[in-house]
């Protein structure tokens, strides 16, 4: 049976440079970032106390029917941030679904739109949660969990696990936009969004939905989260008075550490028959993807793995589900944090599949310009891989002023004839994941 093409129709980027593919393109080519003093709480205790928060205009209500807005009382910020992508992809797209207008017929029948979200472990609120702690004192005014769990447990609100499900993501998107197709959450740290590509991408092909709302989102930027940060030994040093634009140099041997962004991306992934039924703009092709699992000795600890060998292998299947050569590969996209470790797992992986070509392969750095986005950053990065291969151009990249067997040194945006973009991350607990975002043409990819 003839494989189903997949496409991308809408993108849905939330960074901190604001909604949609647009103001976060015009900041990557520029060479902006948004890396600035933290907002959310007071960050001064930590290593760095910088990092990219979405604009403070941000307000998730406005993404929402006003029908729904008594639902972001139970939102948690990833969840806000997944709430606003899909609106944003799904008008990228020119979806009519029932978070659009409930009273048109959907584009496409609800049974035939799935959703497939990658979320980070949500932490708690801290007010929430140590207001319910104070009434579980013992005696000696210490800690009680026998009076936590008679009394303390008692006093979050009603409602206070729906906040914090790492699958509320989806649970909230389906939902509003009526997806009634098949639905899951994938929760492996940075690889998430990119495994959740790859479950759609297997959705749509095997016949199970038309499109799939696809993608991730993730905030580390509150107290709990930012401590697990702290503990990985993720994050540069960086007090509230330093230049954080600077502060992250990804693939450079005085890399000091990586910076936090909150954000993430909702996709539009379309069968090609659909989309072209519809007469949608196809924006690029997702080719094909890979997955593959590290050793890993201690998945709390520093070390996603011992070296690129796994991840490698990720990026191989990733080219023979596209069946492609490595030498189709004209750019690519890596985690590419900053943190030594990291990096260096993700230069090997490089070089093992692109041998000496990856000492000259174009690599597209984020995390300078919005952060290390986590579970969100694999439906950012092909949110941005798509723009590459649709304006066919890359990126500036800043601050990394020598990257020994990787091409990743600072350079302005430039024009650059491209037909396939991979993308690929690690993670912390040794998942990895690989995508191929093709040029579209009506003839077929570029």
């Amino acid at each position: 049976m003839q494989r189903r093409r997949v496409v991308l129709t809408g993108l849905g980027p939330a960074t901190a440079f604001g909604l949609g593919i647009e103001p976060l393109w015009a900041a990557l080519v520029e060479g902006r970032s948004a890396l600035a003093p933290i907002r959310a709480f007071d960050a001064s205790g930590f290593r760095a106390a910088c990092g990219a928060e979405l604009p403070e205009s941000f307000d998730v209500k406005e993404f929402v029917l006003k029908s729904y807005r008594k639902a972001t009382k139970v939102m948690a910020r990833d969840i806000e941030i997944a709430v606003s992508a899909a609106l944003t992809a799904v008008r990228d797209a020119g979806l009519t679904t029932r978070g659009t207008d409930p009273d048109s017929p959907p584009t496409i029948e609800p049974n035939r739109f799935g959703c497939q979200i990658g979320a980070g472990l949500i932490a708690a609120d801290l007010d929430e949660l140590t207001a319910a702690l104070w009434t579980s004192k013992g005696e000696q005014q210490q800690f009680d969990a026998q009076k936590w769990g008679q009394q303390g447990m008692q006093d979050l609100t009603p409602l206070w696990l729906l906040k914090y499900l790492p699958n509320m993501l989806a649970c909230h998107v389906t939902i509003i936009h009526d997806c009634q197709g098949p639905s899951n959450t994938i929760t492996c740290n940075e690889a998430s969004s990119g495994l959740s590509l790859a479950e759609s991408q297997r959705v749509i092909e095997r016949g199970a939905a038309d499109a799939c709302l696809s993608g991730g989102a993730d905030s580390k930027l509150n107290p709990m989260a930012y401590l697990r940060q702290e503990l990985a030994n993720r994050l540069a040093h960086c007090p509230v008075d330093a230049d954080a634009t600077t502060a992250v140099r990804p693939f450079d041997p005085n890399a000091a550490g990586s910076l936090v962004g909150e954000g993430g991306g909702i996709l539009v992934l379309e069968a090609l028959d659909s989309a072209l039924g519809r007469g949608a703009r196809v924006l690029a092709m997702l080719s094909g993807t890979g997955a593959s699992q590290s050793f890993c000795e201690d998945t709390v600890g520093l070390v996603p793995g011992a070296n690129g060998e796994s991840l490698a292998d990720a990026i191989e299947a990733a080219l023979r589900d596209a069946q492609l050569s490595a030498n189709d590969i004209d750019a690519a996209i890596p985690y590419g944090c900053g943190v030594s470790a990291i990096d260096a797992i993700e230069a090997d992986a490089l070089s093992r599949v692109f041998g000496t070509r990856a000492t000259t392969l174009p690599l597209v750095t984020l995390a300078p310009n919005i952060g290390a986005t986590v579970a969100g950053f694999g439906a950012i990065a092909v949110a941005v891989a798509a723009k590459c291969v649709i304006e066919q151009r890359l990126p500036a990249r800043l601050n990394s002023q020598c990257t020994p067997g990787v091409c990743a040194i600072a350079a302005a945006s430039q024009s650059v004839a491209l037909r396939h973009v991979l993308v690929f991350s690690p993670s912390l607990g040794g998942q990895n994941s690989a995508a191929i975002i093709s040029r579209y043409e009506s003839q077929g990819v570029a």
